[in-house]
């Protein structure tokens, strides 16, 4: 599975396995918190900010709403205006990351994120959470660590690494359920949607 350059890699090991004579299977996981699909918690950039065990279940369920995005670089406040976003909103990006980046084993150093100035502006229309379909909110420069920044602190819940390729953009109901640790600042995720017509 691809990670985040410098993350703990994905390894599923068998502890116990039926086929060596154990009396059952059981594997044993090593992962980062910010693996596959996940989502961030304040405390990922925040000192003292809440972790995901302190999100409530509405930041995660409910109506949501699919965009795409046509720019291939980032989300811009230009693209964002013509979606008529509203306060409340759980939004995700469905960007070209979706078709290119996940049937690959290498990471996507190009992929898209939200602009800084994005991000701004969808703390001022006060969404309630974001999606996007690659590992980061932010860019893979150094400023991407501000879209992050910016976003937990205005309390904007983070989901991180969707697949949308499947998808059409328009109305949805989603639930995302993130393993619930004590005091984590991120968890890998399930994510379901069903379209809303």
């Amino acid at each position: 599975m691809v990670v985040w350059p410098g993350d703990p890699p994905v390894r599923i090991e068998k502890a116990f396995d039926l086929d060596h004579g154990d009396e059952c299977n059981i594997s044993k996981v090593s992962m980062g918190t910010h693996s596959g699909t996940h989502m961030d918690a304040p405390l990922h950039y925040i000192k003292g900010g809440k972790g995901l065990d302190e999100m409530p279940f509405d930041a995660s369920i409910g109506p949501a709403r699919v965009i795409e995005i046509l720019d291939e670089e980032s989300i811009t406040v230009e693209e964002l205006i013509r979606h008529g976003i509203c306060q409340g909103e759980r939004i995700l990006f469905k960007t070209r990351n979706s078709s290119r980046c996940w049937d690959k084993d290498v990471f996507f150093e190009d992929f898209v994120y939200i602009s800084p100035k994005a991000a701004e502006f969808l703390i001022d229309r006060r969404v309630r959470t974001v999606g996007i379909d690659y590992l980061s909110v932010g860019g893979f420069d150094p400023g991407g660590a501000r879209t992050h920044f910016v976003l937990l602190e205005a309390g904007i819940w983070v989901i991180e690494g969707l697949n949308l390729s499947a998808l059409e953009p328009g109305k949805y109901h989603l639930i995302c359920l993130p393993l619930k640790m004590l005091k984590s600042d991120g968890a890998p995720a399930r994510v379901i949607v069903k379209r809303v017509f």
